[in-house]
């Protein structure tokens, strides 16, 4: 058991330190690539996309549904939740309007070729 849980223990500080070499070397990319583009180099092809995210304020998402037992439904402004909704069409587009924000966040991908 002991060998088991020293095993473990090395592993999540080994998956610890590659996280922060990961997101340092992702923070160099963006800092350098500004925006989305497509860069090559020797084997492999560096992606940069912009995702859109949705950030729902709850106060005025609250006051867009028609319904208080569809806020029920959401208990909070949850953007999972919102989107099966809308695919379902228990609520639309048009009730959403002005109650988000958009924000951009940028996807890096790397391929070898």
């Amino acid at each position: 058991m002991e060998q088991r849980l020293a095993r473990y223990y090395e592993l999540k500080q080994l998956q610890k330190e590659i996280e922060e070499e990961l997101e340092s070397l992702k923070r160099e990319f963006l800092d350098e690539y500004t925006g989305p583009c497509s860069v090559e180099a020797g084997d492999y092809k560096l992606s940069i996309t912009l995702q859109e995210r949705r950030d729902y304020d709850d106060n005025r998402l609250f006051n867009a549904l028609p319904d208080s037992s569809i806020w029920r439904l959401l208990s909070k402004a949850d953007a999972g939740k919102i989107g099966s909704m809308l695919k379902v069409q228990v609520i639309n587009e048009e009730m959403l309007a002005g109650t988000f924000e958009v924000r951009h966040v940028p996807y890096l991908r790397v391929q070898k070729r």
